[in-house]
């Protein structure tokens, strides 16, 4: 695999299309105690843009580790990883930060606001990081704002917010650099079902009209079912969901 985008066959389809996410037998392993663990063993997959994946499994499968991957918060033990073209698996620690800085929107599930920041601060935050100037950060940050339905909110800080409120915040804040590629880890998770539902509508509207790609890992079936693509981590291996 080289530096150049690659040309791919969706396994699904048999379509030739471009992917904005490779993972080409990706293995990674943890020391616990005497013994090591797999957690992903020769994981092979396909995002492309526009698309919404959602990973399910059960708690320690491994769907967390597989973000981690996918944005360089960890390098693998063997395989390859693209992100638009761009091998992330052969990347010091220090490029794989400034690539997720420029081009992952990374959406938590405790929100991971700054509390000493107000709403327009934190979701300005990635683009006083990226070197946006100053007067062209107040412009995005309000159409964030005004998208996320948080207009009037600007000055309020996260402790005087719900948390339906603060995970808008936290959609606005990861889109703010235009990033193609969004990573979400239970971003309903911490929310009621009709507050969930409603975050979900968001992000799947952002998705589809931005071109994004979105991988989310969730236990909820009703965010699953808006996904084109459900996969199941088990047993170290990446599987289409229900599968036999």
């Amino acid at each position: 695999m080289d530096n150049r985008q690659t040309q791919i066959t969706d396994p699904t389809t048999h379509a030739t299309r471009e992917a904005l996410v490779v993972l080409e037998a990706v293995s990674k392993s943890f020391r616990e105690g005497e013994k090591t663990r797999m957690v992903l063993d020769r994981v092979t997959a396909r995002i492309h843009a526009g698309e919404i994946v959602a990973l399910v499994g059960r708690s320690g499968s491994g769907k967390s580790t597989l973000l981690n991957l996918i944005c360089g918060i960890e390098a693998p033990d063997q395989g390859g990883i693209l992100v638009e073209g761009r091998r992330l698996d052969t990347l010091g620690e220090r490029d794989r930060t400034l690539y997720r800085r420029a081009r992952v929107g990374f959406i938590y599930q405790f929100f991971n606001l700054i509390p000493t920041l107000t709403v327009a601060e934190n979701v300005a935050l990635p683009l006083e990081l990226n070197g946006v100037p100053a007067g062209e950060r107040v412009g995005r940050v309000m159409a964030l704002l005004q998208a996320v339905d948080l207009a009037d909110r600007g000055d309020a800080f996260p402790d005087r917010l719900s948390g339906g409120e603060q995970q808008r915040v936290a959609i606005a804040r990861a889109l703010a650099h235009e990033p193609p590629l969004l990573l979400a880890d239970e971003p309903t998770g911490n929310l009621d079902a009709e507050t969930g539902a409603r975050v979900m509508a968001l992000l799947h509207g952002l998705v589809r009209e931005q071109g994004r790609a979105l991988v989310l890992v969730t236990h909820s079936p009703e965010v699953s079912a808006m996904a084109d693509h459900v996969w199941e981590l088990m047993d170290g291996r990446l599987r289409p969901w229900g599968a036999s």
